[in-house]
């Protein structure tokens, strides 16, 4: 039976409904502090430095199977961390778990070190509420015109907005998660699963390799580097996913399909569907687009795992269409 018959989408609008739910208007700042200043900038620099040291490590002692099999493993299951569990579930509301399952998800969204899962949920919230419009907090599109206007924008998207000033009224985004213990425990204790997520690679490392080198460098590949690679995929997604890519849905932004990004973020880069349906559980809305987030979702429902699934009916699909669904316009024309 087709997805649509079985999980008719229950709602058209995101969990951030600016109607309803958020504050409206131009929140005032709080300055970011010196010590979380820091803390940003040691996240996006040390896996970057741990990426030098493992491809000068290259030369000579090469890359083993343990090193590739602790870069994927922790990959796989921190992007599912971030895409699932911090996106489609806490955001979105696109499925209902117990809360056991919420509770794991919670921790390995935590190791991908994108932030507390409340303050995550809370600015994606934002995002949507104001998406592409001056108040979205990582649009490309409001850095000044010409080249290095779009530059400026890009960079801004990717990295340059964590170290922006945040809402001082950010958790009211988020207050609905606040009501849960166990998230309130998970989001507390965000830098234990940060460790944990460095130190489970370093360990299995060692074990498998019977020595402390093989611990550091499944600490390299397994933590380090495989953070700079989570970082970058996932953060893809505000920069490359509102600039490159087809809109075969009017979403009322700039938000893109981009294949390339639909393999790698587990069917976050169908960006575009993902704003005309926020609330979906599947991104990927075709046969050809790869959702392996929606995949993981539907086999947990499939033991009982998760329910409620929602999903756009194809009315609805058709409705939003742009241009007879081929959205032929590929992506924001670049003055260079």
């Amino acid at each position: 039976m087709r997805d649509d018959v079985l999980t008719p989408e229950l709602a058209v609008i995101p969990v951030a409904d600016p109607l309803s739910q958020l504050p409206l208007g131009i929140e005032p700042t709080k300055r970011i502090s010196l010590g979380v200043r820091v803390a940003n900038l040691l996240a996006v620099v040390v896996p970057f430095a741990a990426l030098l040291l493992a491809i000068v490590s290259l030369w000579g002692r090469g890359f083993s199977w343990t090193d590739f099999g602790l870069l994927m493993g922790m990959y796989v299951v921190t992007v599912l961390g971030i895409t699932v569990g911090f996106h489609r579930l806490f955001t979105h509301r696109a499925f209902e778990t117990n809360a056991v399952v919420a509770f794991v998800f919670a921790v390995l969204g935590s190791m991908a070190v994108q932030g507390r899962l409340f303050t995550w949920v809370a600015m994606h919230r934002r995002h949507h509420q104001h998406s592409d419009q001056i108040n979205d907090p990582h649009s490309p599109h409001h850095e000044g015109e010409g080249a290095w206007g779009v530059l400026r924008g890009m960079w801004h998207a990717h990295v340059g907005w964590i170290f922006r000033p945040k809402p001082l009224d950010l958790p009211r985004y988020a207050k609905d998660l606040s009501q849960s213990r166990s998230l309130r425990i998970a989001n507390r204790l965000f830098f234990v699963w940060v460790g944990a997520g460095l130190l489970i690679p370093a360990a299995v490392g060692g074990l498998i390799t019977q020595t402390w080198i093989g611990a550091f460098w499944g600490f390299v590949w397994g933590g380090l580097v495989r953070v700079l690679l989570v970082h970058h995929v996932t953060w893809s997604i505000n920069s490359v996913c509102h600039i490159w890519g087809r809109r075969p849905y009017t979403s009322g932004d700039e938000s893109r399909n981009n294949f390339l990004f639909g393999v790698l973020a587990f069917g976050e880069g169908w960006h575009n569907t993902h704003h005309a349906f926020p609330t979906s559980a599947r991104h990927g809305l075709r046969w050809w687009q790869p959702d392996v987030s929606y995949w993981v979702i539907r086999a947990l429902a499939g033991v009982g795992l998760a329910w409620n699934l929602k999903l756009p009916s194809m009315k609805t699909q058709s409705a939003r269409e742009a241009d007879g669904g081929k959205g032929n316009d590929y992506g924001t024309r670049i003055p260079f």
